[in-house]
C-alpha cells in the first residue's frame, strides 16, 4: 500500500496525513472485496524495514493502527470479516498486541473474508524463521512453518504508486502470483482501481510453469 506519504505531500501536509487517509482505503477495499465475495484480502501495512524510519513517524503508524483496530470492530462484525495480523510481533508494543489479539479473537467466527494484515513483516525474515524452527523440529517441508501456513499463497499482487518491485513480500509465496502495478497512490485506490486490477487479471493465461 504506497504512496501514502507522496499523497500528503502532494497536498502541502505532514506524511501521517496521508497514512490516515490510507486507512479509508483500506476500508474501502475491503468492503468491495467482501461485495465481490473474494474470500482473502491481504495488506502489506508496515515491513520490518519500516522500523527505520524517522521514530516519530513509526510512532504516528503505530497509533493510527492502534486506533483503527478499535474503530473497525463493528464494521468487521457486520460484514463477517475475520482480523488476522502476520509478522514479527516482538517489535510491536504491548499495547497494540493485545488490541491486535482482542480483534483477532472477537472476529474470530466471521468467514465473509479474511483480512490479513502483514506488521512487522519480511520476507526473508519469514524464511529465516521457518528454516530455524523445522531445522529445530526435524521437519522436511518449510511451508507448514512460514507464518502464512494454512492460508492460500496470493492469487494478485496489486502493488501501487508506481513501484516495481516485491520489497521483500511473500517471497516464497509469491512465487506464482500474479502483478499488477499501478500509478495510483494507495490514498486514491479504492473500488474503481480494485476493478480494473480485477479485470487485468482475469485476462491473464496462468500456466504456473507447464503447457496448455
Amino acid at each position: 500500500m504506497d504512496g501514502n506519504g507522496r499523497w500528503a505531500k502532494l497536498r502541502g501536509k505532514e506524511r501521517v496525513y496521508g497514512h490516515a487517509e490510507g486507512i479509508e482505503s483500506v476500508r474501502a477495499i475491503t468492503e468491495a472485496c467482501v461485495e465481490l465475495g473474494i474470500p482473502y484480502l491481504s495488506l502489506f501495512a508496515f515491513s520490518e524495514e519500516n522500523w527505520g524510519r524517522p521514530q516519530e513517524e513509526v510512532d504516528a503508524i503505530m497509533q493510527l493502527m492502534f486506533k483503527s483496530i478499535a474503530a473497525e470492530y463493528e464494521t468487521m462484525m457486520r460484514n463477517g470479516v475475520r482480523f488476522v495480523v502476520l509478522g514479527n510481533r516482538a517489535k510491536i508494543s504491548p499495547a497494540l498486541q493485545d488490541a491486535i489479539s482482542t480483534l483477532e479473537e472477537q472476529t474470530s467466527g466471521n468467514s465473509a473474508l479474511t483480512m490479513i494484515v502483514f506488521l512487522s513483516y519480511s520476507g526473508k525474515w519469514d524464511i529465516q524463521q521457518a528454516a530455524d524452527r523445522m531445522a529445530a523440529e526435524g521437519g522436511d517441508s518449510i511451508e507448514p512453518y512460514l507464518v502464512t501456513a494454512g492460508y492460500p499463497d496470493p492469487d494478485l499482487i496489486i502493488r501501487t504508486s508506481g513501484e516495481k518491485r516485491i520489497s521483500n513480500f511473500l517471497l516464497w509465496q509469491a512465487a506464482y502470483s500474479e502483478f499488477v502495478f499501478t500509478d495510483t497512490l494507495w490514498p486514491d485506490f479504492r473500488k474503481s482501481s480494485l476493478l480494473a486490477a480485477l479485470e487485468e487479471y482475469a485476462s491473464r493465461d496462468r500456466r504456473y510453469g507447464k503447457v496448455k
